[in-house]
């Protein structure tokens, strides 16, 4: 079935060639007619994926734990800029003011809150959900809007949607991957001209049979640089959270869901969700090389149970029903168990800040 963004994409490609993988990545998500995040209502059940922050309100709430004990290290300033980057439809950041206020009165008072947000019907959602916070929130559509100052800013499944590059190994070397058209009008993947530069590539490359793939991804890495840049200029806390891998490897990560189920990712352009595996060594490379401290990284399940998961749910489910205490402890497998294809191992965690900090839960156990 065609949907007009392949329509859209297929007549660019006959006027103009074939398209790097990159490109198609970006177009699928956010071309402005027909792009997913514009035009489709991506969270729950009744959308194509489920976050973390909609599994459970535990989840955010060890977030604002983590923000609480972030502005403690840094000496609890007084001008603080929260901040979240794709805050979805506002959920974690809900439950994130929560626990702050709780928590740290002094924080919530004085800090603002800035949300950066590219989709204007996302932004609506946020609004409804946030509307008790919304004489203090300020949304934006690029991070360099913030103001200036201290910041503690979270990423939640953020660098998965930024697109990446491919290069598939040959007997010639490493050539792009690209997005062409068929004989029979059909969109397919084929091979550039566009080499690689053999120092980006994990050894041991020479050995790795023709056909693997290897994945880059300058904007994730533009994003990164912008992050750390900020801190160091002025101070605060990134905590970046989503699945991938921790150590730069070959493999073909790109995928598409749609309806909660996973979808060929040339199928349905700017009808399903694209996404690929971060690599958060790469990540880690930028914010060293940035100059800033580096918290991690740390599966989720162990950063989720460091922060207090587990007691926070006993408490929560004190004087339920059986009923709601089944599904609190569901709730808890599913955002920090362990094994194939549980949250828990597959997203992974870092934080970076500035000055140096050793934060909680990623401080080593004595």
């Amino acid at each position: 079935m065609s949907t007009p963004l392949a329509a859209k994409i297929k007549r660019l490609i006959r006027a103009t060639g074939p398209m790097s993988v990159g490109d198609y990545f970006a177009m699928c998500l956010s071309d402005p007619e027909h792009g997913y995040y514009r035009t489709r209502e991506p969270f729950g059940t009744a959308g194509d994926f489920i976050t973390a922050p909609e599994i459970s309100q535990l989840f955010g709430e060890m977030l604002g734990i983590f923000m609480v004990h972030a502005w403690q290290q840094h000496g609890s300033p007084n001008d603080v800029r929260l901040v979240e980057i794709g805050p979805g439809r506002g959920t974690m950041m809900a439950d994130m003011l929560r626990v702050i206020s709780r928590l740290a009165p002094r924080l919530s008072d004085g800090m603002s809150i800035h949300l950066v947000e590219t989709s204007e019907r996302l932004r609506g959602l946020q609004r409804i959900t946030l509307e008790s916070h919304s004489r203090r929130i300020a949304w934006h559509r690029d991070f360099q809007e913030v103001p200036p100052g201290p910041a503690l800013i979270v990423a939640n499944e953020l660098f998965d949607a930024i697109p990446i590059r491919q290069f598939v190994k040959t007997p010639q070397g490493f050539r792009e991957r690209v997005v062409t058209l068929e004989d029979d009008d059909r969109l397919s993947f084929s091979l550039g001209v566009a080499g690689l530069d053999p120092a980006l590539l994990p050894s041991p490359a020479e050995s790795v049979p023709d056909g693997t793939i290897f994945e880059v991804a300058p904007a994730r890495q533009s994003v990164m640089s912008t992050l750390c840049d900020r801190l160091k200029a002025m101070g605060g806390t990134a905590l970046i959270i989503d699945y991938g891998h921790m150590v730069t490897g070959f493999g073909d990560t790109l995928q598409a869901l749609r309806g909660h189920a996973y979808d060929p990712p040339l199928a349905h352009p700017g009808e399903a969700d694209l996404t690929s595996h971060v690599d958060f060594e790469d990540l880690a490379r930028i914010a060293l090389g940035c100059g800033v401290h580096l918290n991690g990284g740390m599966r989720q399940g162990d950063f989720l149970r460091g922060l207090g998961l587990s007691e926070r749910a006993a408490a929560l489910a004190g004087g339920k029903s059986a009923a709601d205490q089944k599904l609190i402890a569901a709730a808890v497998d599913r955002l920090a168990g362990e094994g194939a294809g549980k949250m828990g191992e597959l997203f992974k965690v870092i934080a970076v800040s500035s000055p140096a900090l050793d934060l909680a839960p990623f401080r080593p156990v004595a």
